[in-house]
């Protein structure tokens, strides 16, 4: 069977479309809308649209974008095309965190979301250039529940790949409450956060934010290299699945600065932490790879890097590395990192 790809990308043709309405036609609990009899996607969305609507009536609305986000690909497709992520999102930002219209209005949102990067429609996200609305953004990311936060930070990775979101992501990574907000997710004084999902999403998001070159700087200035290694420490070997790699990624990625390199060798134990994971039994090796690489641009630049590497047991590692099925570049890293230490 071939794959569709991007399911949001098809156009639902009359006939879809009836199928649709008749299907939202089902619900009891949406107001009429105008002369419509039954309820349909137009009649949907100025539900969503009407400040006058309801509490009660927008959730209900909600629900049913929800379902048939979920249900159907072609009626995700049909709703992206009538606009409805640009209906949505102002819906997020509204009223004070918890309640339970914006949260539903963001699961609406995360299930429309298209998967490409260069999918248009993402342009809605520009939303959030608003002050007021990225105020809202930061409050949700503090004080909203566990599934909210790790929505929110799935918005942020999606901000800071999408073509059209580019100047916004600058914005972001530029802004201080944001970082303030965002940092918390992944520490905790007694251990790993309390909500893995809403951690694990934010290591990704920071992954996505720091792959940008023009926002490194912000990342680093506002903590992240020290965040980022004391959420790495809490996790056992092997444990923390992709967040550990998306976490070592984006220490590679602050690694490439000189204030990322400087950042590194300052924070306590990062080069231990760093060697840990320089071979790890995964499915993957690109945790491997990553921490490789961070550990050669850091001893490059440091004597004491490279001597705390070697008394941390980085050559075994690296040979264990070698001898297992990482790729071509992992390899590379560790060939150039053992010929580094044998120089020291």
């Amino acid at each position: 069977m071939q794959a569709l790809g991007d399911a949001t990308a098809l156009v639902p043709n009359r006939t879809l479309r009836h199928l649709i309405e008749r299907w939202l036609s089902a619900a009891t609990n949406l107001p009429e809308s105008g002369a419509d009899e039954n309820p349909s996607l137009a009649a949907l969305k100025r539900c969503l649209l009407s400040d006058a609507t309801a509490t009660a009536a927008k959730i209900a609305a909600l629900e049913k974008v929800m379902a048939l986000a979920s249900e159907s690909d072609v009626g995700r497709a049909c709703m992206l095309q009538q606009g409805f992520l640009c209906v949505l999102l102002p819906l997020v930002f509204r009223a004070a965190p918890g309640a339970q219209a914006e949260e539903l209005a963001l699961q609406c949102v995360l299930s429309l979301m298209p998967s490409n990067p260069a999918a248009p429609q993402l342009d809605c996200l520009n939303v959030l250039k608003k002050e007021a609305n990225l105020a809202s953004f930061v409050r949700l990311l503090e004080r909203g529940s566990g599934r909210a936060k790790a929505g929110l930070c799935r918005l942020l990775e999606t901000i800071a790949t999408a073509g059209a979101t580019r100047d916004l992501a600058l914005i972001v990574a530029a802004s201080p409450r944001v970082w303030q907000a965002l940092l918390p997710l992944l520490q905790q004084q007694d251990g790993p956060a309390s909500d893995p999902r809403a951690s694990e999403a934010a290591v990704r998001a920071i992954a996505a934010v720091c792959a940008t070159e023009p926002a490194r700087g912000s990342a680093i200035h506002h903590g992240v290299v020290g965040a980022l290694f004391r959420h790495l420490s809490w996790w056992a070997y092997g444990k923390g699945g992709g967040a550990v790699s998306s976490a070592l990624a984006a220490v590679e990625a602050l690694a490439e600065t000189e204030a990322g390199r400087r950042a590194v060798a300052r924070a306590p134990g990062a080069t231990r932490v760093l060697v840990r994971h320089v071979f790890m039994m995964s499915s993957t090796n690109d945790g491997s790879e990553h921490a490789a690489a961070a550990l050669l641009a850091v001893c490059r630049e440091s004597r004491a890097a490279r001597s705390e590497a070697v008394g941390a047991g980085v050559v075994t590692q690296l040979v264990l590395l070698l001898q297992s099925q990482c790729g071509a570049r992992a390899k590379a890293k560790a060939r150039a990192l053992l010929k580094l230490l044998k120089s020291r």
